[in-house]
């Protein structure tokens, strides 16, 4: 469903250990909610507790949850991490995506 790059699960994993998460108990949270420049955008945050209606995934040894309206926005993308100067954090590469904005944070179907 959710792919998780290598440098995405070592940024997690610190980020995780610093808010008082476990990382092998707890997961991250994606999401898509409507709003951003290009109408629809992602969220992304640590929980420790699953919905009934949400899905489990696990890639690299992340756990991830998506919600049930999420799932489909979402299949088959890349949780990446970019670092460094130019750097932009987490990255969503996103097939199913026509358009994405210049910051990568939205897109539209």
């Amino acid at each position: 469903m959710i792919k998780v790059s290598e440098s995405a699960k070592q940024r997690i994993t610190n980020l995780m250990q610093e808010d008082g998460y476990d990382a092998m108990r707890d997961f991250v949270r994606v999401g898509v909610k409507s709003g951003g420049c290009s109408g629809l955008s992602y969220e992304l945050k640590f929980d420790k507790t699953q919905g009934e209606t949400d899905r489990l995934f696990k890639d690299n040894d992340v756990k991830i949850v998506v919600d049930k309206k999420s799932v489909l926005y979402l299949a088959g993308t890349i949780l990446e991490y970019s670092g460094g100067l130019n750097g932009k954090g987490f990255v969503f590469n996103n097939p199913n995506a026509n358009r994405t904005c210049g910051c990568g944070e939205s897109f539209s179907l």
